[in-house]
């Protein structure tokens, strides 16, 4: 005997099944935002904060003194300050092929090596963060929609892919982030 067919998707949780309501098209929507809008605002969420998993890269940075920044409380682990470098460069290289640059990163450029443990480098390395973050914004908010499916310049992917995949990658590191503070402390 077939299964009934589902007419909608449902959450669980504990007492109840409550249905999900499918969203309406996005021709449909009074005030729909383009794809390209909210990109950008995952990419804010990502750094900034208010996304639904916990702190963003910036939350959880600002919170770090320029002593922990460098520590390497787990074997093999990169270091906040190293991770932070990290997610700059990355930023800095997206901005960089959505200007038409083809562009792979060697392991310096990809992980950047920090020789300043000071308060002043630890404060340039936050702020060159956020200007990536700034000019990865202002870039991404020059595209069109239709420049989503565009290919990146020597990559096999399009430039949809890849925004979604700079987003991924700050995530994944703000956990790392995250697990390096409370090893830390």
């Amino acid at each position: 005997m077939a299964e009934p067919a589902r007419t909608s998707k449902a959450v669980r949780n504990h007492k109840n099944v409550t249905p999900i309501q499918p969203e309406k098209p996005s021709h449909l929507q009074a005030n729909a935002q383009s794809e390209v809008s909210r990109i950008q605002d995952q990419l804010r969420r990502s750094l900034e904060g208010d996304a639904w998993h916990g702190p963003a890269v910036l939350e959880l940075l600002n919170e770090v003194p320029v002593d922990l920044a460098p520590a390497k409380p787990l074997d093999q682990a990169h270091s906040i300050w190293e991770i932070a470098v990290h997610i700059t460069a990355w930023q800095n290289a997206v901005v960089r092929r959505l200007h038409g640059e083809a562009l792979r990163l060697v392991q310096k450029e990809d992980w950047p090596e920090v020789t300043d443990f000071g308060e002043r480098a630890w404060q340039g390395a936050l702020q060159a963060l956020e200007q990536s973050y700034d000019q990865l914004d202002q870039s991404i908010g020059k595209l069109s929609d239709a420049d989503l499916n565009h290919a990146v310049p020597g990559e096999k992917h399009n430039v949809y892919f890849m925004l979604h995949g700079i987003i991924q990658h700050n995530l994944y590191h703000a956990g790392q982030i995250a697990l390096l503070k409370k090893s830390s402390r």
